[in-house]
């Protein structure tokens, strides 16, 4: 069976592959500067959010990402404000700690940063003055880590809420393209352009080898993440790769239709919503509802070992009662016969 470990697991997008491929003998300059790739995409992003006035920069992965943005938007003295989930504060081996910087976790219990509990936590660490770190940014996913998908209403709501604060506003978007493609979604990629500081157009889990690409408002940040990044070590020195992918990722199709960043992620969703209703009719219970690719049923223990070594599902909680929260994820390249393959094996285990 195919698995469903992740959303990283196969290499690109045939077509990723192949504007590599067609590019492969070029000579350009390194590090994303000034290439002819690079810059292409660089306009073509700026297009897609509706700002000039904005950096676009390239980066690896994730927490490369992450760190750069967080640590470039923060002075020592100062943390920032994520759920107690967030991945900055679980999956990064402390990456923005090991900066120097603090992160300061809420505790909202299904991925989406609140006002009431970031309120707790500011309140919190403004009580001692200059004893305790200063709150001055937040960090949210979309999607979550458990999947979510950001309303509107939500999102404008934990924005208001930081401007009020004086925070920046910092959004890891590695699964953005699922969250703005899932059913029922009512943000817009120009709207996030709008209200956050930065942000990020995930590439490594939405088809591509690897890559992320940085959407930059804010000035400290634009000033610091030249230098941050290499620094870091985050900086490539065959940076056109990264943007050749994003390049070909944000090309308009001469037929007019959508771009594939987008398709990819559409593809990927309608297996993960095909996989949910799947389950849900075999009589598994959903964790945390979600619409995008990533998807949550609680499970026995031996029901959940099954699936691990069937299809690569990994534990994400372990409830009180004893049974657990597993997470199946679909890809760009997951097809339908895939789902249903796996959820012939899930009838066994019902």
């Amino acid at each position: 069976m195919r698995q469903f470990r992740n959303d990283y697991s196969e290499g690109a997008a045939p077509q990723i592959l192949q504007a590599l491929v067609d590019t492969n003998y070029e000579q350009t300059v390194g590090y994303t500067d000034g290439d002819p790739h690079c810059e292409h995409a660089r306009e073509l992003i700026r297009q897609a959010v509706g700002r000039d006035d904005v950096d676009v920069e390239f980066c690896i992965g994730g927490t490369s990402t992450n760190v750069i943005g967080v640590t470039g938007m923060l002075r020592d003295w100062e943390g920032v404000i994520c759920t107690k989930d967030g991945h900055i504060n679980v999956h990064e081996t402390g990456a923005i700690a090991a900066t120097g910087r603090t992160v300061l976790p809420t505790q909202d219990a299904d991925g989406f940063l609140s006002p009431d509990e970031a309120e707790k936590v500011y309140q919190f660490q403004m009580s001692t003055g200059r004893h305790m770190t200063r709150p001055a940014m937040i960090y949210i996913t979309n999607a979550t880590e458990f999947g979510g998908v950001w309303t509107k209403a939500k999102f404008d709501a934990i924005c208001d809420w930081a401007r009020s604060h004086e925070l920046r506003i910092f959004l890891d978007g590695a699964r953005l393209a699922s969250a703005l493609t899932s059913e029922g979604n009512d943000l817009s990629l120009r709207h996030i352009a709008e209200r956050v500081d930065a942000f990020y157009l995930g590439g490594t889990k939405n088809g591509m080898l690897f890559g992320e690409a940085m959407v930059i408002a804010d000035p400290r940040l634009k000033e610091s993440f030249p230098f941050l990044q290499k620094e870091r070590g985050g900086l490539m020195a065959k940076g056109r790769l990264l943007g050749v992918q994003f390049e070909a990722a944000f090309e308009q199709p001469a037929d007019g239709s959508e771009v594939l960043y987008w398709k990819l992620a559409r593809q990927a969703n309608a297996c993960a919503i095909r996989l949910r209703d799947g389950m849900v009719k075999l009589g598994f219970p959903v964790y945390l509802p979600s619409t995008s690719n990533q998807q949550f049923f609680v499970v026995e223990p031996a029901v959940a070992d099954a699936f691990e070594k069937a299809v690569g599902t990994e534990t994400f909680a372990v409830l009180p009662d004893g049974k657990r929260a597993i997470r199946f994820v679909c890809s760009w390249a997951t097809k339908p016969e895939d789902v249903d393959e796996l959820l012939d094996f899930a009838k066994m285990l019902a």
